[in-house]
């Protein structure tokens, strides 16, 4: 099972890392080696780190403050007090390094650092109140995820994920409507 990146930010495909929320939870984040993988399939972040048990539980609890957080801020409400704590403890140790090179840009750094560079990102989305943060429409996905098109209308975490489900229920309705007439 692979991750989507579809979010418009590593703090919120980290969020992301638990499917339906509100239905039927599923935390893709199960083992310290989800971890890796998750680390090592975002772009923004470094392709080699290793993760403990303690490392997953650092994982886990910034992916939930900054759920928390995010929620806050789409809800117009003050942040949680815990949530922030969390989150810029989380953004304290130095970031990934930065490298260019022929083969072009290269991150490197350990968890703590891929980590620290999530939470980051997080507070800087989150403190921009101009960046229009939205859960996706479709009922069953909790995904949050920045709006960046045109009017801030989008309505899915992403096409491929949501947008074709519901268009489909939809066709399928209409069309179970016109033989029942």
């Amino acid at each position: 099972m692979g991750f989507a990146f579809v979010s418009g930010s590593p703090a919120l495909d980290l969020i992301a890392t638990v499917e339906s929320r509100r239905h039927a939870p599923e935390d893709l984040l199960a083992t310290p080696a989800d971890l890796e993988r998750w680390v090592q399939e975002c772009d923004e972040l470094p392709d080699r780190v290793t993760a403990g048990a303690a490392d997953l539980d650092s994982g886990v609890r910034l992916r939930e403050a900054l759920h928390r957080l995010a929620l806050d801020r789409v809800e117009g409400r003050r942040f949680t007090p815990a949530g922030l704590v969390v989150v810029n403890r989380a953004a304290a140790p130095p970031p990934p390094t930065v490298e260019l090179s022929d083969a072009g840009l290269r991150l490197s750094g350990d968890l703590r650092a891929a980590l620290a560079q999530v939470a980051r990102g997080g507070i800087a989305l989150l403190a921009d109140r101009g960046t229009p943060v939205k859960e996706c429409g479709r009922p069953a996905c909790t995904r949050l995820y920045v709006d960046r098109s045109r009017g801030a209308r989008r309505t899915w975490c992403g096409m491929d994920a949501c947008g074709n489900r519901v268009k489909a229920a939809a066709y399928r309705a209409r069309k179970q409507g016109e033989v029942t007439r």
